[in-house]
């Protein structure tokens, strides 16, 4: 029988998921499925997120992968923890050393953009911080399911195809091993054809065994510190042996009654509470949904303005989070804000391709995770034999000396991926996330809002019509966005887009807990092969 998985003629509608004992929602069924195995064997909220994350890489390498990055927020015991995996740049990478090299920006693809890579040891802190299983016992449905292999999934197909025909246009060695891995048939895998890796087995099942030492000091830092000296990378294995991540204090702005939570710089979450902070200044929104969707597209580009100019490694940042926090700069920023679309400029807050998953269990912890590869797989670099396809993060750094996220040894750059964190009195929501590059704080605000103003349920939220700035007034919406409601905020002044494919427009994962009665509710993305799952 013939059949499109990626053809649907007629609209289809996903109820609003409960369960009581424990959920996971994530963008890919067999990675969810994974997490929820684990909780019904004794496991807990923070082992689910690490199952999930490890078969996220097996199931959706798209996205992300060992060679990724990660930020979580955790909440166990009535407390908040942030979680900072992200990678700094090599000790080898400088303005000179790549100018030298004759480019005048970052790299998108190649050795060059490759920084530390931090989600093995995300996996490992978050184990021995608040894991119940063994470590191991966590790792191993990813290995199950990269050595038996798995049909892979409608979305996954179609990014798969997209990358390949990318680094196809390469005429490089460098990027033979992505292809013997990833395209071993000279093609990208149909949608619900097999696909396994016995390399990416074995690396995960070396990470399994040592608690992810094997990454950053054992075999697989010697293999990749050998594939970057063969291919002109800086990335060395004293960087790997040298990486720890950081156990950091989310940051949080007040809206609408709930406190919403973000890991501090260098992750963008600065943005999502900029762009609330600034609505709540603005006070209540009033009927007019033209009015009300002007709103927030002008807050978060203001706030996206912000984010490009001063964030960055957070020992670097000019400007203090307090600063850019502040509500009397908020106030100031809110009040640009009229009747029409504005090219946004960037204020002076100074006085003088990513997976999301969201987990949680019966005892009341939650995990809000995101790992990611930036630019679909990466840098298109998979270390031989290891399945380990290292990401592109360090293509976000600026080249200009003068800029707050110019490249330096051991400096980590500007970060789109951000988990989310709704709490209310002391007491946890729940976790949230849009995954999606720079479309990241967009889709955190649209969710919000539609949750906290709209009042709508989780599926909802994620259901909604989205739109994404690119550039000064230029709106970009998804094909199903109001066809008036794109004609009046026309007439406002800005540039409407309409986009066929709603890939770009982000992917979301919500997970509420009701506070009186511990039932959890949770949403799961449209725009992708998502799932949520109780239990």
């Amino acid at each position: 029988m013939q059949q499109d998985a990626l053809y649907y003629p007629s609209a289809s509608r996903r109820m609003a998921t409960f369960g009581k004992r424990g959920m996971v929602a994530t963008s890919q069924p067999l990675a969810a499925q994974v997490g929820i195995n684990i909780l019904q064997q004794g496991g807990n909220a923070i082992d689910a997120a690490i199952a999930t994350a490890a078969a996220l890489t097996v199931v959706e390498p798209t996205s992300n992968g060992i060679g990724s990055d990660a930020f979580a927020i955790v909440w166990v015991d009535g407390k908040l923890h942030g979680l900072n995996a992200s990678g700094p740049a090599p000790q080898a990478a400088t303005i000179e050393a790549l100018k030298a090299l004759g480019h005048d920006a970052v790299p998108n693809h190649g050795m060059l953009p490759v920084t530390v890579p931090g989600a093995p040891a995300a996996w490992a802190a978050l184990s021995e911080r608040f894991g119940k299983l063994p470590f191991a016992e966590l790792l191993a449905p990813a290995i199950a399911l990269a050595d038996e292999g798995f049909p892979v999934s409608p979305v996954i197909h179609q990014m798969w195809k997209e990358a390949f025909n990318t680094y196809s246009a390469y005429n490089d060695a460098s990027f033979k091993p992505w292809f013997d891995t990833f395209a071993p048939e000279g093609r990208a895998p149909e949608a619900g054809e097999l696909w396994r890796s016995e390399g990416h087995a074995k690396s995960l099942k070396a990470i399994a065994d040592t608690h992810a030492k094997a990454f950053y000091e054992g075999e697989l830092a010697e293999a990749i510190d050998t594939f970057s000296r063969e291919h002109g990378g800086l990335l060395s294995k004293e960087d790997l042996a040298a990486y720890q991540p950081e156990w950091v204090d989310p940051i949080s702005v007040r809206y609408k009654g709930h406190d919403i939570w973000e890991i501090p710089p260098n992750g963008s979450g600065m943005i999502v509470l900029q762009a609330l902070g600034m609505l709540e200044h603005l006070g209540a929104e009033g009927s007019d949904p033209v009015e009300t969707l002007h709103r927030r597209i002008e807050v978060t580009k203001l706030a996206y303005v912000d984010g490009f100019a001063h964030v960055t490694d957070l020992d670097a940042m000019r400007p203090t989070i307090d600063q850019m926090l502040d509500d009397d700069y908020l106030k100031a920023r809110a009040a640009l804000i009229g009747e029409q679309a504005v090219d946004p400029v960037h204020g002076n807050p100074i006085k003088g391709g990513t997976v999301y998953l969201a987990t949680a269990d019966s005892e009341g912890n939650m995990v809000s995770l995101i790992q990611s590869n930036f630019k679909g797989f990466g840098s298109g670099m998979v270390v031989p034999g290891t399945g380990i396809s290292l990401q592109n993060r360090g293509w976000s750094f600026s080249l200009d000396p003068q800029h707050p996220n110019a490249l330096a040894p051991g400096k980590r750059t500007y970060h789109t991926i951000i988990p989310g964190f709704i709490t209310k009195d002391n007491q946890a929501v729940g976790p949230f996330g849009v995954m999606g590059g720079y479309m990241q704080p967009q889709g955190h605000v649209q969710v919000v809002t539609a949750m906290l103003e709209d009042q709508l349920n989780p599926q909802a939220a994620l259901d909604m019509p989205r739109w994404k700035w690119t550039k000064g007034k230029t709106i970009e919406v998804e094909a199903d966005f109001p066809n008036h409601l794109a004609l009046a905020l026309a007439r406002r002044g800005h540039d409407i887009v309409k986009v066929a494919d709603s890939i770009s427009f982000g992917r979301g994962q919500i997970i509420l807990r009701n506070p009186d009665t511990g039932v959890l509710q949770g949403g799961t993305e449209p725009r992708t092969d998502g799932a949520v799952l109780p239990w």
